[in-house]
């Protein structure tokens, strides 16, 4: 198995704070190489000093050689497309939004590899077909699902040839199906190619098999083969990035009693523009119950949420909710919490300004911090200068100051670390039950969903036969 890219005892440091601690690695044709650790481990910072993309004010030293040949950081931007080729983990970075799909394949091939236009868009579409894409040709990426768009990023990362690829958390909130999809068509894409693939998934580590790379704030804490390594883990770390698996966890759910109902959905049907999502839905939820929804990307998940919530308008069927004072007390809780609340303003002041607006009890929100594992400084802060978990768990306290009857929480750890994510959804669960809050949450994940669900939805059930969801938008 030939040696395509080799790093020697790297080591970076803003100041005198290590960042990556000497780092060593081999890639080799036709084996992925996964890197597998949390956010903050130093892996997008690793992937970056590859690409020689990384910060200039960073103190790096150590030695790398792609195909047998040492090369410097100037050396290696010369093989950006041709040699190597990276692929970020958010599809639109990569993608242009007023763009056909099919012309930015092809215009890798016209421009990196010299094709005619003509011949560009033949092998364009060739592309795009063997991957499922063929009807996407003439349509922009805002008219793809996130599945659909990260398989069409990885086309366009890939149509220059280049024999090291290197993909940044490519499956981060994708559904399972969607997951496996992008995983298989990487390894696919560089069977005669080197691989590198940044991941917090355990089970995608699993599926790439291949070399891993454990990190832990900068350390190389376990690397070897990714099936031994995974099957025996040595570091407690790794013990606890596997335990954090939604598949691992040990199941929650309501204790049974007589609670009353507060939602009642009945032969419900929603559309998006001309596209019928879903047809004769019925279900109904109870006080404290915790209810998994799951299904396809583009199966109307969110927009069930949407519309039990009053912000979309169903084409047919009843959504009766129990009536309560004011909307305040149905709330969602969102995927993305940064984009949810205010920037300018400090975590702090934001709680203070919903305790004033709605006259709640002050008092609730020590205890409820501490449930949540909260520090009291992040009250300090704001958004941009907590992490994502922090975050989300704050975003859930304001959420459950209010008191609410129903929370519709639309994929609220997909974009957090597994060990977090864990912490945040039993959090989640546990406060919902204890404060007799009926709980709608969607996930991509149907492990997550089956550990703390008391009923699961699968909203592709009931979508019309007629409809593709390969074509539908997520």
């Amino acid at each position: 198995m030939s040696e395509l890219l080799r790093i020697s005892n790297l080591n970076i440091a803003v100041g005198e704070r290590p960042l990556l601690e000497n780092v060593s690695l081999v890639v080799k044709k036709g084996e992925p190489l996964v890197i597998l650790g949390q956010t903050g481990s130093g892996k997008s910072l690793l992937m970056k000093w590859i690409m020689a993309s990384i910060d200039s004010s960073l103190n790096c030293n150590g030695d790398i050689s792609i195909h047998g040949e040492a090369v410097n950081m100037a050396q290696r931007r010369t093989l950006w497309g041709s040699q190597m080729a990276m692929l970020p983990q958010e599809p639109m970075t990569t993608l242009d939004p007023l763009m056909k799909s099919g012309e930015q394949v092809a215009e890798v091939s016209r421009f990196v590899l010299g094709f005619s236009k003509h011949q560009a868009r033949f092998m364009a579409q060739q592309e795009l077909e063997r991957y499922g894409l063929a009807h996407t040709y003439q349509k922009r990426v805002g008219q793809l699902s996130g599945g659909m768009a990260q398989r069409m990023a990885i086309c366009v990362s890939t149509a220059a040839n280049a024999s090291i690829i290197l993909a940044d958390e490519p499956t981060k909130g994708l559904d399972v199906n969607r997951r496996d999809d992008v995983v298989d068509m990487l390894r696919d894409k560089t069977k005669d190619d080197g691989l590198i693939v940044v991941t917090h998934d355990v089970d995608v580590a699993l599926r790439l098999g291949g070399q891993i790379l454990v990190l832990h704030y900068g350390k190389v804490v376990e690397q070897g083969q990714t099936l031994q390594v995974l099957a025996n883990p040595q570091q407690e770390y790794t013990q606890e990035l596997i335990r954090s698996t939604p598949k691992n966890w040990s199941k929650s759910r309501c204790e049974k009693g007589t609670q009353s109902r507060i939602l009642r959905v009945e032969n419900l049907s929603i559309e998006r523009g001309k596209q019928k999502l879903f047809e004769s839905l019925s279900f109904d939820v109870q006080q404290g119950e915790i209810v998994g929804i799951v299904g396809d990307s583009g199966c109307g998940k969110s927009s069930l949420g949407d519309a039990i919530l009053g912000h979309l308008k169903a084409s047919s069927g009843e959504i009766d909710r129990q009536k309560t004072q004011g909307k305040a007390k149905w709330l969602k809780l969102y995927q993305d919490p940064f984009t949810s609340l205010a920037q300018h303003l400090t975590l702090g002041k934001m709680l203070d300004d919903l305790i004033a607006l709605h006259k709640l009890d002050a008092s609730r929100v020590a205890p409820l911090m501490e449930k949540l594992a909260l520090r009291e400084q992040v009250l300090t802060y704001n958004s941009s200068q907590v992490s994502g978990g922090e975050l989300q768990r704050f975003s859930i306290l304001r959420a459950l100051m209010m008191d609410p009857v129903f929370l519709f929480a639309d994929e609220p750890t997909s974009r957090l670390d597994p060990i977090i994510a864990k912490e945040v959804t039993m959090q989640l669960a546990q406060l919902a039950r204890e404060q007799n809050c009926g709980l709608l949450i969607v996930s991509h994940d149907p492990d997550l969903i089956d550990a703390i669900a008391d009923k699961v939805i699968n909203i592709s059930d009931y979508v019309p036969q007629t409809v593709s969801l390969q074509e539908s938008i997520a």
